[in-house]
């Protein structure tokens, strides 16, 4: 049996939500159903806040988890993690941003903004899940 301590498991299942919940909106968007595509997107806010605020409050008193694995494997591990931090630590305020501007109905701001952070949420909550996967559940004996 795998041992995995629950705020991680929270946290990738968290990440998950808010990545079907982009694609969703995204969709609803595209549909030209702009009422469903605001409800989705403020769930994905919503989910992306919580995500944030327990995997902060875990690694606070956790700390860091260094990856079990050597070699290729761990080289992987880092290809997938370090531009994962490096963007997920910057995306923040355009997400904000976006949802400012479109709150405030300044659409073509907004859609700007989106298209540059859309596809940067989206990779930063898969790929925290694939962390997540790689640390606890596909790692080395």
């Amino acid at each position: 049996m795998i041992d995995i301590p629950v705020p991680p498991t929270i946290n990738a299942s968290l990440n998950a939500l808010a990545a079907i919940l982009l694609f969703l909106g995204r969709r609803a968007i595209k549909a030209g159903k702009p009422e469903t595509h605001k409800k989705i997107m403020l769930g994905a806010f919503a989910v992306s806040a919580v995500f944030l605020a327990c995997y902060l409050s875990y690694h606070y008193t956790h700390g860091s988890t260094k990856y079990p694995g050597t070699g290729v494997l761990k080289a992987l591990y880092f290809l997938v993690l370090v531009p994962h931090i490096i963007l997920a630590t910057g995306m923040v305020p355009f997400i904000i941003a976006a949802l400012v501007c479109a709150l405030r109905q300044r659409f073509e701001m907004h859609k700007r903004i989106v298209k540059w952070i859309w596809p940067v949420w989206m990779y930063v909550s898969v790929t925290g899940v694939l962390v997540y996967l790689m640390l606890y559940i596909f790692t080395p004996a």
